[in-house]
């Protein structure tokens, strides 16, 4: 007898819509919910955008089928039919530099606040790699960027300002167009703070600061050399120290003004790189000498003595700089304002000691 025709095992069949079998990168859509869960894609709709009009059945049985395939809502079309991405860009100079992180932080706080994803990248104080990251955020149609300039020409933005991306620079401030800023006095911070060198004895008083080209650099070198000459001292070259932070170069300037006939007996360090170095190379030293810091140090408290710090407000930079973003958003219709926070000098120990002999 002929063998009887054997039906195919189907037991092993995907349900409609089951996506278990495909590859990565091909997300499960609101036809497949719909497939899956037996009703219209309208009522999948409904239901994941939390409309009435959907008996409590069939939304378990949506919900079942959303559960089972791993469906998110696809939020990026959403919005972009409303006008809008929900998302920002941070354009960072160092992710690893701690003073960052709380002004990202802070970034984020607010972008979360008002609904918006924040996406972020670090520049390397490469003003190539700085234009390469924050065209391609805007590429990527970001409502607005909060930018921690490396370059000093910031003219490769205006078609993307003119086009409607919110733009505030923060930290420094944006070469050669007009643009929200928010920064620290730097200047007069750092003007306090070798006063406060000043006040405590010292004339031999050394900088050690980072790049001149950079906005702070310079402000603070300005500060320094204001305090010096309000007290009718003159300061040298040889007391002044601009360049890369890498603590070779930090060394060998550190090194270099205290060592000679006329050592300077205070050093007053211009970012908190610079000062974890400077920090160690006092460390080596069989006298004491007086260190003020630009940026607070983690720690810095439980040294002996303890660091004292010309402080910036991180964390206010970063909240100042997004909520301006967000006011621009909404359609704040005023000119560019440049917002200056004041910094404040934290007395710990290391500024009052006193010259050596």
């Amino acid at each position: 007898m002929p063998e009887t025709a054997r039906r195919p095992d189907r037991s092993a069949d995907p349900l409609p819509g089951d996506r278990s079998g495909t590859r990565y990168g091909n997300r499960p859509t609101m036809k497949d919910v719909a497939a899956r869960a037996g009703v219209g894609l309208k009522t999948v709709s409904r239901v994941v955008n939390g409309e009435p009009g959907v008996t409590q059945d069939t939304e378990r049985r949506v919900q079942e089928a959303i559960a089972a395939l791993g469906f998110r809502r696809n939020d990026s079309a959403r919005v972009l039919r409303k006008g809008r991405t929900a998302s920002v860009g941070l354009v960072l100079e160092d992710l690893a530099d701690p003073f960052y992180g709380p002004l990202s932080r802070a970034v984020e706080e607010v972008a979360r606040a008002h609904g918006a994803l924040l996406i972020n990248g670090s520049s390397a104080e490469d003003p190539d790699r700085e234009r390469e990251l924050a065209l391609a955020l805007c590429a990527r149609r970001v409502d607005g960027l909060v930018v921690i300039p490396a370059g000093g020409d910031h003219r490769y933005l205006e078609p993307e300002i003119k086009a409607g991306v919110a733009t505030v620079f923060v930290d420094r401030p944006a070469g050669r167009i007009d643009a929200d800023v928010v920064l620290s006095d730097n200047f007069g911070g750092a003007r306090d703070g070798v006063a406060h060198l000043i006040a405590h004895g010292h004339r031999r008083i050394g900088f050690i600061g980072d790049m001149p080209r950079i906005h702070t650099a310079a402000e603070r070198l300005r500060g320094y050399q204001a305090a010096m000459e309000d007290a009718g001292i003159t300061a040298p070259d040889s007391w002044m120290s601009l360049g890369a932070t890498d603590p070779e170069r930090v060394r060998r300037a550190a090194e270099a003004m205290l060592t000679g006939p006329e050592p300077v007996t205070a050093v007053f360090t211009g970012n908190n790189r610079v000062t974890v170095t400077v920090l160690r190379v006092l460390a080596e030293l069989p006298r004491p000498v007086a260190l003020v810091g630009f940026d607070d140090v983690e720690l810095a408290d439980l040294l002996r003595p303890g660091l004292t710090v010309v402080a910036q407000d991180a964390a206010a930079l970063g909240r100042t700089a997004a909520e301006r973003l967000f006011r621009r958003l909404d359609g704040a219709g005023v000119g560019p304002e440049r917002i200056e926070l004041p910094t404040r000098l934290i007395a710990r120990g290391s500024g009052e000691l006193p010259p050596s002999p």
